[in-house]
């Protein structure tokens, strides 16, 4: 018996000192349940995800994906779009489409997709994915006949997914004019191989740029993605790879980056296959699952009591202000519908 209570007693005081030491975004259970003002639907377009900014006019913009014809055509077709609200959780009101892939002679020249807006020394930055088919000839009609097939099944689509990268749009105005970099702003080395894309940034107590992008898996013969680290003096790069990956240990992606100035923290909440996670880290380099990693389960809880079981639901986003979480944006996939979710964040 005494040995049982020491245990318990030992247990029990580790996992206080874990949480009052290592888990300080206490994210789990401060979700909110929502209603159809938190949805952002369109019934002409796929929207997909999305990444907000309280703006100079005092409105909320949301910068985010959308595309039409087929669900697959985020690949080709996609466009990122500018919304506006009162409100960090809406309803949100369409303002204008803003990138769209350039055309063939780019890197950029198809699809422009997985937005994220930051503000940094007076400028906006627009990070973005797109791809591109090198020197291949091709028409919309090729682009279209990929729709639904698997990249065994067509070399177009095999070639436009190794060929996604990341870039960025930079902007005085959050209404434009965005003026994009000629190269991507990051390649695929060290834990990484492939692809670089759905980027996270922030920047840390050093003044320097953390970027977080995900990639192929090396030397692993399954289809796993892992997430890596890239560290720059400047917003636009040149990004250093760092040797480290953000999350090796299972396949996930889509990070959401936010550095705690109070607690000297990163934070990144991504999404995994069945849950959306949490992990954190020190210096940006070196990152750990806190205790309650698992912060949201793949089900919405609307206001009436009802739930929103998705098909997928990706691309976690969380909203802050004033230093305290506001807002977990979510893309969500149920039947034919895509749309975004704005969930609000009760937070002390």
């Amino acid at each position: 018996m005494r040995i049982s209570l020491f245990v318990l007693f030992f247990i029990g005081n580790f996992l206080q000192g874990y949480t009052q030491e290592e888990d300080f975004l206490l994210l789990k259970g401060k979700f909110e349940p929502i209603t159809e003002d938190n949805l952002y639907k369109d019934h002409q377009f796929y929207n997909w995800g999305g990444s907000i900014i309280k703006g100079e006019d005092g409105l909320y913009h949301l910068f985010y994906s959308r595309w039409q014809m087929d669900f697959s055509a985020w690949l080709t077709f996609s466009e990122i779009a500018h919304a506006t609200s009162s409100s960090s959780n809406g309803p949100w009101e369409y303002r204008e489409t803003v990138l769209k892939g350039r055309g063939k002679g780019y890197w950029d020249a198809i699809t422009a997709h997985n937005p994220k807006i930051k503000y940094f020394d007076g400028k906006y930055y627009l990070y973005y994915i797109a791809t591109n088919l090198g020197e291949m000839e091709y028409s919309d009609n090729d682009l279209i006949a990929t729709h639904g097939k698997s990249l065994d099944q067509s070399l177009i689509r095999k070639t436009l997914r190794e060929n996604q990268r990341t870039g960025v749009a930079v902007s005085s105005s959050l209404d434009g004019p965005w003026e994009r970099l000629d190269q991507p702003i990051i390649q695929p080395s060290g834990p990484i191989t492939t692809l670089t894309v759905n980027p996270a940034i922030a920047m840390g107590k050093d003044n320097r740029f953390y970027l977080i992008v995900k990639g192929d898996k090396p030397d692993e013969e399954r289809f796993i993605r892992n997430q890596a680290i890239a560290i720059s003096d400047s917003p636009v790069g040149p990004f250093q790879m760092q040797p480290n990956p953000v999350i090796d240990y299972q396949d996930t992606e889509d990070m959401s980056l936010y550095y705690d100035s109070e607690n000297q923290k990163f934070y990144g909440v991504f999404h995994a296959h069945e849950y959306i996670g949490l992990v954190y880290s020190n210096d940006g380099i070196n990152w750990k699952k806190p205790f309650n990693f698992k912060v949201f389960n793949k089900e919405i809880l609307l206001a009436n009591g009802d739930l929103i079981r998705p098909d997928r639901m990706e691309r976690p986003f969380v909203y802050f202000e004033n230093n305290q979480p506001k807002t977990l944006c979510l893309a969500v996939k149920k039947g034919e519908q895509s749309y975004t979710v704005f969930i609000p964040i009760a937070f002390d």
